[in-house]
């Protein structure tokens, strides 16, 4: 069977074969309306943002990717939200060296804390819940794992101007100190309008999964912008309690 050319591109991205990040600079930051799927409409309840910032320690540099969700005061005696997830990534290949999660909703309560290391493929995990006894372990991986937040970054970076309709592509995400299966499809071109940013060409891709915890009944769906930053600006989501989508409303420092 031929290989297409764009097909090839894709999966020596993923194995580590990409060119240098070109796309993410320090100093960006994303605003999103988050909206839930409630009695069949959608409800803006909350607000989520993502921001890059360069870091610099003692010995390296790096980039801080940092997105975080907080449902608006009025929503809060509903369902509150207060969520962090954090990837502090090497700014030339977006790989990513150190991850935080800390999550607050409904009453749930996570800590998760991933230090990668890709030389041995393992990642030192420590996590707690609400009791505060932390749990620490070492989970095998793949050079090719990514945590949630490096991944969606990750995406960005890569040239889908050469990808053809149909093209696919695995990725494997470790997320609740397991690795998670993920294929890509990139389905097209398709105009969006957005309230705040009108008429946008984006490329459409979808999200698949087998993962009972990520699946839902609908299907997720990012729509990058169709230029060389590539903005999610419409993100939808499908998960076992509920839908609902991210609809980016404000950018800065692209």
């Amino acid at each position: 069977m031929k290989l297409r050319l764009s097909t090839l591109l894709f999966f020596c991205y993923i194995l580590g074969i990409s060119q240098e990040n070109t796309t993410i600079k320090s100093g960006e930051k994303l605003v999103y309306a988050a909206s839930y799927n409630i009695s069949g409409l959608l409800t803006q309840l909350a607000q989520v943002t993502m921001e890059a910032q360069e870091v610099k320690t003692s010995k390296s540099t790096m980039l801080h990717l940092k997105c975080t969700a907080a449902t608006f005061e009025k929503w809060d005696s509903f369902f509150k939200i207060r969520d962090l997830y954090e990837a502090y990534v090497n700014p030339k290949t977006l790989k990513p060296v150190l991850y935080k999660r800390d999550v607050y909703e409904g009453g749930y309560i996570k800590k998760e804390k991933y230090i990668f290391n890709y030389t041995k493929r393992t990642v030192k995990s420590s996590v707690s819940k609400k009791n505060g006894i932390v749990k620490e372990t070492i989970v095998p991986i793949d050079y090719n794992t990514n945590d949630v937040i490096s991944t969606l970054y990750q995406l960005r970076n890569m040239d889908i101007s050469k990808a053809k309709p149909g093209d696919k592509l695995s990725l494997k995400v470790i997320f609740d100190n397991t690795e998670k299966n993920v294929a890509v499809k990139y389905i097209g071109k398709e105009d969006i309008v957005l309230k705040d940013l009108g008429k946008t060409s984006c490329y459409k891709i979808l999200l698949l999964t087998q993962e009972a915890k990520l699946k839902g009944k609908g299907e997720n769906i990012i729509y990058l912008t169709a230029d060389a930053k590539k903005l999610p600006a419409l993100i939808k989501f499908s998960i076992p309690v509920g839908s609902g989508q991210l609809t980016l409303i404000s950018s800065k420092g692209i």
